[in-house]
């Protein structure tokens, strides 16, 4: 009903528009709007003026404020008329708030019938193309105004599009608006001598405007060069460097920064003060990933039935399993050794990095001088100040792959992506598992139907799901250790042999300089970054989990391309980051994975999105394989193919989004997934099926009527005659 109301007030407002120039034109027809026109008549208006000079004013401002409000191109001939009529003063005074009004009314009328609709398709680009057109919008919209060969109506209606603020666009039209409007009220004044308004244009005065709309452009250059003089006054700068790139960190993201700058011929130092490889090697993916698909090998022995096999129950050692981990890692340990990126050519230090100027990292006491630094330190588990933990004893991350001894009960708090992994992992390995989580839901970023999905599956494989349970202590009872928790208004306590902490994990800014350099920080801890990941000083960069606002090991790898090539060459070109595609995906059993928008983000942020679905239970792969519970969500702008975003729960999800990514970084739509080719029988048709839904859904019927009476004329066939042969075969299947 309010959809409805909307739509009948836009359509009044544009019948008032109509009307509006209905008038105008009107007017025009009866008294010529026209330079020839204007002259001829200029002794009686002048006479009409001077006998009723407050209503010629009135009526001269309404008639300028209706014409510039429904853009119609007869602004020159009123703005002569009125310095004409009026003299250059009164003249200016009245054309400019009447242009500044009527080029207001029209902005606001742009935004009301049409920003709803561009908001709707421009996706999920609008928000980040708004947050620029909030920064330097002023800037834009007067340099717009100054320039004369852009017409000012086309401006009016562009700036509705965007969110720029009422009083913002008055002020700065007023303004921009000022200098062509005394150069043709004076011009007005002397219109005898005036054979064209396009006179007025001479090069002169257009370069002269031209001029005037770039210089606050090269005023705000000039105060950004000032800022950045006194920020870097303090800290002496070499006349030599000892190294173009320092990179500090040798995760995910300081790997990669350090090989594209060795690779681009750059002398690059490498620093890192624990392992090479980071958490996602030594911690984080490598061992999380292995110990989840030993824990799926024990399970799927355990449940071999349903295949027709008969088996004993594994038992599972659960300290050959660790070994495995560990040889997992040190496996892939030599892809991201010290030994291999030295024979790359990176400058490779062991040490604590301390950033001590913009253009020095001392490393074990040493100065290295370089023109450019990325951080890319990474992020650590989040513990909170929990009475009894530490008491108690708790497993991080990066502490659980020490542990030699299946705990019996393990009780994890957190219901994110690691907590939920492990969780699954450690009950098919043979614990009993809580899963304690805070909020409503598990995942929360996820839609509601897939924390739904993945809670019941946890719960089918032995693990006590708890949501809305805030923890409270951790204390000893005469079951030995407890976590107590508050439910419902209620303490409740679930006891356990270990407790892993799975809450999320927190940037490392500290302890490496960025303090003393006055570096920023984000309300969510990450350093602050412009769009070229550039930090307070342009010289120092940051990327990876340090950066945000991702916490993915090929997030990390994307950004250290930017941020390395940026540090590089960032004096003659830089690149701006591509933040539009980033996969993530929940290696639960069955996995879950995601791009771009979901339907929590979209109801969030007031997006239009339609929604495809196609059920794994539908997918011959999947039926072969027992693997029917999962499916694939695909939103997309309504009636379009464009894709906003894409959800994948089932086997091998992690796989399957990837052609969603692929497709959404070069604006394929649903339609160009539907015509390409997938082997059968693969999981990879789960794609092509859901594109064959959203066909099917937006199939053209009054085209597909007319082709079945095509048919039927090409098989000289009466309606009589169809009507016989539907009611013969209605007939046949009962």
């Amino acid at each position: 009903m309010r959809g409805f109301r909307l739509t009948s007030l836009r359509i009044v407002v544009g019948a008032l528009l109509a009307v509006g120039v209905a008038v105008l034109l009107v007017i025009a027809s009866r008294h010529g709007l026209s330079l020839e026109t204007l002259k001829t008549s200029r002794q009686a208006l002048l006479a009409e003026v001077s006998a009723h000079p407050l209503a010629a004013a009135a009526g001269f401002f309404g008639v300028y404020v209706l014409a510039t409000a429904v853009s119609l191109p007869i602004a020159t001939v009123l703005t002569l008329a009125g310095g004409a009529l009026f003299g250059v003063v009164e003249g200016t005074l009245l054309v400019s708030f009447a242009s500044t009004l009527g080029a207001t009314l029209a902005m606001l009328v742009s935004r009301y019938l049409f920003r709803g609709f561009v908001r709707c398709h421009a996706g999920r680009h609008m928000p980040q193309l708004e947050r620029g057109l909030q920064r330097d919008g002023a800037f834009y919209l007067f340099s717009l105004r100054l320039v004369p060969v852009i017409p000012f109506f086309l401006v009016d209606v562009l700036a509705g599009l965007t969110p720029i603020r009422l009083v913002t666009y008055w002020w700065v039209s007023q303004l921009g608006m000022l200098p062509m409007t005394l150069v043709y009220v004076n011009a007005g004044t002397r219109l005898a001598s005036l054979s064209s308004p396009s006179d007025l244009l001479t090069p002169v005065l257009i370069g002269s405007l031209l001029a005037l709309a770039v210089l606050p452009w090269l005023a705000r250059s000039a105060l950004a060069w000032l800022r950045l003089r006194r920020l870097y006054q303090r800290w002496p700068k070499p006349r030599r460097f000892d190294r173009n790139l320092v990179v500090i960190g040798a995760g995910a993201a300081g790997l990669v920064s350090a090989y594209l700058a060795a690779t681009l011929r750059a002398k690059v130092t490498l620093v890192e003060s624990e392992r090479m490889g980071g958490d996602c090697l030594n911690t984080g993916c490598v061992p999380s990933k292995t110990l989840i698909r030993i824990a799926r090998a024990a399970y799927e022995v355990r449940n071999a039935a349903r295949f027709g096999m008969a088996t004993t129950p594994p038992e599972v050692d659960f300290a050959a399993a660790m070994r495995q981990v560990r040889a997992a890692i040190a496996a892939v340990a030599p892809h991201d050794s010290i030994e291999r990126y030295r024979r790359m050519g990176v400058d490779v230090r062991r040490g604590h990095a301390t950033i001590r100027s913009p253009w020095c990292v001392e490393v074990g006491g040493k100065p290295i001088t370089t023109r450019a630094i990325v951080i890319a330190a990474g992020a650590e588990p989040i513990v909170p100040n929990l009475p009894g933990l530490a008491e108690a004893g708790y497993l991080t991350s990066e502490t659980l792959w020490q542990v030699e001894t299946l705990p019996k009960r393990l009780a994890i708090l957190g219901g994110g992506p690691i907590g939920c992994e492990l969780a699954q992992a450690f009950a098919r390995l043979g614990s009993r598992v809580t899963l304690v989580q805070r909020a409503e839901r598990l995942l929360v970023r996820e839609d509601d139907e897939v924390s739904a999905f993945v809670a019941a599956r946890l719960s089918e494989k032995g693990v006590d799901v708890r949501v809305a349970h805030k923890a409270l202590a951790v204390e000893r009872g005469p079951d030995g250790k407890a976590l107590v928790c508050e439910h419902a208004e209620s303490r409740v306590a679930y006891p356990f042999d270990a407790i892993l902490v799975a809450i999320g994990r927190v940037p490392r800014t500290q302890g490496y300089g960025i303090e003393e350099l006055g570096i920023g920080l984000t309300t969510k801890r990450t350093i602050e970054t412009d769009a070229w990941l550039q930090t307070l000083y342009p010289n120092i960069y940051a990327c990876g989990d340090v950066a945000g606002p991702w916490q993915f090991t090929h997030a990390g790898a994307h950004q250290a391309w930017y941020a390395t090539v940026n540090a590089l060459f960032g004096g003659i070109k830089r690149f701006r980051v591509d933040t539009r595609v980033m996969p993530a995906v929940t290696f639960v059993d069955p996995e879950v994975a995601r791009v771009g928008l979901n339907e929590l983000e979209g109801r969030a942020n007031g997006t239009r999105y339609e929604v495809t679905r196609f059920e794994f239970a539908e997918l011959d792969r999947a039926i072969a394989e027992q693997a029917t519970q999962g499916f694939v969500k695909v939103l997309t702008v309504p009636g379009k193919d464009h894709i906003l975003g894409a959800t994948v729960v089932g086997e091998r999800a992690g796989e399957l989004i990837a052609e969603f990514a692929l497709a959404m970084r070069h604006r394929i739509g649903l339609s160009g997934i539907l015509a390409t080719v997938h082997a059968y029988p693969t999981f990879a048709e789960a794609n092509k099926y859901a594109a064959g839904a959203w066909r099917r859904a937006h199939a053209p019927e009054r085209a597909l009527r007319w082709l079945e009476r095509w048919h039927r004329w090409r098989r000289h066939e009466t309606p009589a005659e169809q009507s016989r042969f539907v009611e013969n075969e209605e007939r046949t299947i009962t």
